[in-house]
């Protein structure tokens, strides 16, 4: 038996600064908490008690919080995560025993139940208040897209968790009913059609979520679920809805001032300076540091200018192999050579270019996405002003493309694909492709469009191909010391913490652990 651990939940109000000390993450209700009395007065309490939902975005264990997207490609072969503090990633990546508590599978369960604890608390209370009936609908739609949000995440990793809607007391147990997603599934889109039913039709541009938002996501689950039909009608649905589009910059849509008001970006983490999210600066953590690196096997996927793999095409040069390329290989990733004017702007000290195996390179390559080329040699007093996207119109389209095909064939998915395949001026995909090879052409364009965004993982598992393309994964090609990447069919559904099947001898653990 495992001895629980103690941890904070901040499970109330950003703005009044509540905080309540709790055990373990089903157990929600704050042992101290303001009364309905003393709190639930104003509109602006309920304002507050909605910034501290979204807060449990940044939540999950520094310096790299669960949320930030990168840390989860380092569970596959697009990146590698290097240092010691990042070992939450490494003990469910690399070859080894199979951790059932700490790391991200104690800090995802608890974050995302911490989180649904305060939505909870809110939509138990906001009916309290006396407000226009207009907002109340949008605070509660608001409420209801974060709740089915964090659910999703739960559901995705550990299976039929234990679902509550309601407040819980200290005593609360309930067991689970099976491992399937089914039941926290069927919850996860009645709150899905709350939010799109409630919140308003516009775009994108305070972090609050509107309705395209919650039709994206929907969409999103439903395709993860294989209902192709209904998931490819709603992402039509934010495509006519005519009020997010491609950004003329892919790059721009990663850092400051691109982000600000951009029309591709749906949902996102707000970062206000002066502080920087996630705690230490991006450009720091992803730039000087090189705490998470690309993989060769990721860059050999961008195809050459001419839309054919480098294999085929007369444009590769082995001796320049990095010349004639997709072009979002050089906005993604910075490859042996690149200097200031590709925006490698001293990192690692007086460097003045990047140099593979060098100082902390591990892979041969360094991440670009998502670094401020206008930071040179950032440090621990360097602001990162990066808000970090979560979901935005490209992938919209990709998944619109894939669910189009899955149901009914590519005749529909062309549009989509060569769409994004455009704004950085690749080829249109070539006529006569079968549903086969239309599927392998969207996973190719998710994997280059999406690198290094946190969706390799999810969908190497939904697709059922993760242990064949991750167990015995070498990082780095010919390196024979380096742990291999380790993957099998159980890691489908992580373990229920030890911690909660000792809380609660009810639970059912999931298969193989």
């Amino acid at each position: 038996m495992k001895t629980p651990k103690r941890f904070i939940i901040v499970v109330a109000l950003l703005l009044t600064g509540l905080q309540a000390c709790r055990e373990n993450a089903l157990e929600v209700a704050p042992l101290e908490q303001l009364s309905s009395a003393s709190f639930w007065k104003t509109e602006a309490d309920v304002q507050s008690a909605l910034a501290a939902n979204y807060s449990f975005l940044k939540s999950g264990g520094a310096p790299v919080s669960l949320y930030w997207p990168t840390g989860w490609d380092a569970l596959t072969d697009d990146a590698y995560a290097q240092y010691p503090w990042d070992a939450e990633i490494t003990s469910i990546s690399l070859n080894g025993p199979t951790p059932t508590t700490g790391g991200y599978v104690y800090n995802m369960y608890a974050t995302s139940y911490r989180a649904i604890a305060s939505i909870n608390n809110l939509l138990a209370n906001i009916s309290k208040v006396s407000m226009d009936e207009t907002n109340r609908k949008k605070y509660m739609a608001e409420a209801s897209f974060l709740r089915a949000y964090f659910y999703f995440q739960l559901a995705q990793l550990y299976g039929n968790v234990v679902y509550i809607t309601e407040p819980a007391t200290d005593s609360f147990k309930q067991p689970r009913t099976s491992n399937t997603k089914d039941e926290v599934l069927t919850g996860i889109n009645k709150d899905l059609d709350v939010a799109i039913a409630s919140l308003p039709d516009a775009a994108y541009s305070d972090g609050h979520a509107v309705k395209g938002t919650a039709q994206a996501f929907k969409a999103r689950v439903l395709l993860y679920q294989k209902q192709y039909a209904a998931s490819a009608a709603l992402s039509k649905a934010v495509v006519d809805g005519g009020k997010f589009k491609l950004s003329t910059s892919y790059s721009e849509v990663f850092y400051k001032p691109g982000q600000n008001n951009n029309p591709e970006i749906l949902f996102s983490v707000k970062n206000l300076p002066p502080n920087s999210y996630p705690g230490i600066g991006i450009d720091l953590q992803l730039g000087s540091w090189e705490s998470f690196q690309p993989t060769a096997d990721l860059v050999s996927e961008y195809e050459s200018k001419d839309g054919l793999p480098t294999a085929s095409s007369p444009l590769y040069n082995p001796a320049a192999p990095y010349e004639n390329r997709d072009p979002r290989l050089r906005m993604s990733i910075f490859v042996p050579g690149d200097g200031p004017s590709q925006g490698w702007n001293k990192y690692n000290g007086t460097q003045q270019t990047f140099q593979p195996f060098t100082n902390s390179n591990t892979t041969g390559f360094a991440i670009r996405k998502m670094l401020d080329p206008t930071i040179s040699d950032p440090g621990y007093s360097t602001v990162s002003s990066q808000d970090l996207v979560l979901m935005r119109y490209a992938e919209v389209l990709l998944n619109y493309a894939e669910a189009e095909n899955e149901a009914s064939g590519p005749a529909n998915a062309y549009a989509a694909v060569n769409q994004v395949r455009a704004r950085v001026g690749m080829p249109a995909l070539p006529t006569g492709l079968t549903q086969a090879t239309m599927r392998d052409r969207i996973r190719h364009e998710r994997r280059v469009e999406l690198a290094l965004e946190g969706f390799r993982y999810f969908d190497l598992r939904r697709w059922g191909i993760a242990t064949q393309e991750l167990n015995g994964f070498t990082v780095v090609p010919g390196n024979t010391t380096m742990k291999k990447k380790y993957y099998e069919s159980r890691f489908d559904l992580w373990p229920i913490p030890q911690t909660e099947i000792d809380r609660n001898p009810g639970q059912k653990q999931n298969p193989g652990y």
